[in-house]
């Protein structure tokens, strides 16, 4: 028994670790993938009020779970405070288990984001694995006193801080600067044209289309190939989903640059040959206070006869910012700046704002804000 105990532990603890640390490298992953589920919930009509407000806590929590599961996935395995921190492991698996569970039954939340964006799984895994964890944990609990610490108290002590101070670095050097490696389809060398293109092993959904008709006060669903006679009248057209396909989403889906006029110019933007720079800002207001390295390298890149295009989810307010720069040529950037959706602009930068320098439709090299002092054009 003694030597399942240890297995199970160096198991769970080490799954634990990897998790944290998987996360660790884009908590703001696992911050908007909480935003889904407070969303989900809220419109569930589940105290919306509480969900909306715990809506701009979801960077706090996500940090804060991240660095409890490297934490806790260590010190379950030298045995630190081994009642305390079995009890938070099982409380861990406990919650992510109610949140595989929504995911998997509801359908209202893709995926869970356990492995953060790196390692994806699907709902039923992540439901299984969960459920796996729990009965592990549960073993655990019921086997304390076989569970025999392997490092004594102050350097355990010392094992856990370290491993929690590491983590917690971890995470706002990458909330800085941008993810330490990329697992987004917007990294260094993708082509983002291509992959907005529908994958080749496609398959498509399959619908079956019902029209309905109405006689005497009575309604009646027909096939198309059994439509009823003139005598009946006809009411609408019912799509039905009979098959659903798979792998039928493009990796980068829902991304596009439209002008003041709602004009499409992805296409055009990223069809270009040549080196040209995209600057993407989410929202103004969350700039760092006084801070003008935004203007400044604008004003670099006309220096160096090259296009920048400026998309964001806040135009209005960005038109106002640069509304005193000029382009080489003299002009100003309002014609240079397009709308993307916030959620498209949360993906492909993970801080705010983001410069890409792009050679043609492929990412050649990306820098957050914290960087832009160091861009070479």
């Amino acid at each position: 028994m003694k030597t399942a105990v240890n297995l199970i532990r160096i198991l769970t603890g080490s799954l634990f670790i990897f998790s944290g640390l998987v996360k660790a490298i884009d908590p703001r992953g696992l911050a908007y993938k909480m935003q889904e589920f407070f969303e989900a919930w809220a419109h569930d009509g589940f105290l919306p009020g509480l969900m909306d407000g715990l809506n701009d806590y979801a960077l706090v929590f996500s940090i804060i779970m991240i660095t409890l599961e490297v934490a806790v996935g260590l010190a379950i395995i030298i045995g630190w405070k081994k009642r305390i921190s079995t009890w938070l492991l099982f409380l861990l698996i406990l919650f992510f288990t109610f949140l595989t569970s929504y995911v998997l039954f509801s359908g209202k939340i893709r995926a869970c984001g356990c492995f953060g964006d790196c390692i994806p799984l699907t709902p039923i895994q992540t439901f299984t694995k969960d459920i796996i964890l729990l009965i592990f944990s549960l073993f655990l609990l019921f086997n304390l006193k076989k569970f025999l610490p392997w490092v004594k108290p102050l350097p355990a002590f010392l094992m856990v801080a370290g491993a929690t101070l590491f983590t917690l670095i971890l995470q706002f050097y990458v909330l800085r600067f941008l993810p330490v490696v990329d697992c987004l389809p917007y990294r260094k060398g993708n082509d983002i044209l291509k992959l907005r293109e529908m994958p080749e092993n496609a398959i498509p959904d399959k619908f079956e289309y019902v029209f309905v008709y109405e006689k005497e006060g009575n309604r009646k669903d027909f096939l198309v190939t059994a439509l009823p006679d003139s005598s009946w009248k006809f009411v609408e057209r019912k799509q039905k989903l009979i098959q659903k396909g798979s792998n039928n989403v493009p990796l980068i889906n829902d991304f596009s640059f439209t002008t003041a006029s709602g004009n499409d110019t992805t296409a055009a933007i990223l069809g270009q040959e040549g080196t040209y720079y995209l600057l993407f800002i989410k929202e103004i207001n969350s700039f760092p206070e006084g801070w003008e390295g935004d203007k400044q390298l604008i004003q670099a890149i006309a220096g160096k006869q090259a296009k920048v295009f400026i998309i964001t989810a806040q135009p209005e307010a960005v038109k106002i910012r640069y509304a005193g720069l000029k382009r080489f040529n003299g002009e100003g950037y309002s014609s240079f700046i397009f709308t993307c959706d916030a959620t498209a602009i949360k993906t492909a930068a993970r801080a705010n704002p983001v410069l890409f320098r792009m050679k043609g439709p492929v990412v050649a090299e990306k820098w957050s804000w914290a960087s832009f002092q160091n861009v070479v054009l």
